[in-house]
């Protein structure tokens, strides 16, 4: 082979339909046919997501010809994962619809990945940016792993849904895109000092989203779907730049890292996306950024600031912050190779005013 002879190839997955908007759920059998989608569909769904939206899903997909089944199920675990594609395999599904949160949409997405089939995304509620993205978080005996999954074929938001929805979920998604500030520059710190691959493209959306969410962060209130409008773009953007970064990078760095820390230490606690937008805060400080503009946003959406709004002790924020380096040894940020000291986390946390 020609040594001068350019060889790089990646492909990048999106979703090819994303719909967006009030009472969208009756064109979800519109799009199954746009993309000749027949047989039996398979809903992915919770108690409470089912009365919310899957049975207005399955009514509307029965109207025109297909045959619905369900899979009902609780968190994101190995197990449910395993009684999703059981189910799955039993109704010989065509392809599958996730309805509901984060934990339905990522079975619906792995189950899809290792069945080989299709997969839509219906959310009911936006608590973080995964609606749209190829990743899932699977709990397991070792803990929450985050791994490659399908990436939805379309995306039917209804927002007259999704504002019915718990108003904290909406404002940790938020809080999750705002945390891209500081993941996209522990990539460019990576960039410059590892050589790290990076794509500008992805750094663009996923940046554009983040400070969409900070502009408009005045605009998102509870029980407003306009509120619901301006926030979803940019969460399914946020998830889209994955795609095109092909890994999280845009949208994963140090802050995530204190997150997954802080679920190790204080399980259950706080939600993902109100974690990170904590962690977003002070790895801001250090990178010697505007940190209170990030936390000045993040008040503004209601979300957490603090350690005693997520729930936890200064302890437990200093200890997540001492460790947070050990998460993601192949992710290089503004944590280094050593992570921070007791003291100095400590003091981060006192001058952000987290603690």
């Amino acid at each position: 082979m020609d040594e001068g002879l350019f060889t790089k190839a990646r492909s990048m997955l999106f979703p090819r339909h994303v719909l967006v908007g009030h009472g969208v759920l009756d064109q979800v059998p519109d799009v199954c046919r746009d993309f000749g989608l027949s047989g039996t569909a398979l809903i992915v769904a919770g108690e409470k997501t089912k009365k919310m939206a899957g049975n207005t899903v399955a009514d509307h997909l029965k109207e025109n010809g297909y045959e619905v089944q369900f899979s009902l199920v609780g968190e994101a675990t190995s197990d449910n994962l395993e009684e999703v594609e059981s189910v799955a395999r039993e109704v010989k599904a065509s392809f599958l619809l996730g309805v509901g949160g984060g934990s339905k949409i990522d079975l619906a997405k792995m189950a899809a990945k290792d069945l080989q089939l299709t997969f839509i995304s219906v959310p009911t509620s936006a608590a973080h940016d995964g609606i749209a993205s190829g990743r899932a978080s699977i709990r397991n005996k070792t803990g929450l792993t985050s791994m490659d999954a399908k990436v939805p074929l379309g995306v039917v938001a209804d927002t007259s849904v999704i504002v019915k929805a718990p108003y904290r979920l909406l404002a940790a998604g938020c809080a999750d895109v705002i945390s891209n500030s500081t993941a996209l520059m522990d990539w460019e710190f990576a960039r410059r000092l590892r050589n790290e691959e990076f794509s500008s493209s992805a750094f663009a959306l996923a940046n554009y989203t983040a400070e969409t969410l900070i502009s408009n962060a005045d605009l998102i209130r509870p029980n407003l779907e306009e509120s619901v409008w301006i926030a979803i773009r940019p969460i399914i953007i946020s998830g889209i730049s994955m795609s095109v970064a092909g890994s999280s990078r845009p949208t994963s760095g140090s802050e995530h890292m204190f997150s997954h820390a802080l679920n190790k230490i204080a399980p259950g606690k706080a939600l993902h996306g109100e974690q990170c937008g904590v962690g977003c805060i002070m790895m801001m400080y250090l990178h010697g950024g505007d940190w209170m503009k990030i936390r000045t946003a993040l008040g503004r959406i209601m979300a957490p600031t603090s350690a005693s709004e997520l729930g936890v002790t200064r302890e437990q924020v200093i200890e997540a912050l001492v460790t947070a380096h050990k998460i993601r040894r192949d992710r290089f940020t503004i944590l280094g190779n050593s992570g921070l000291t007791h003291d100095a986390a400590e003091r981060l946390a006192t001058i952000t005013k987290v603690i």
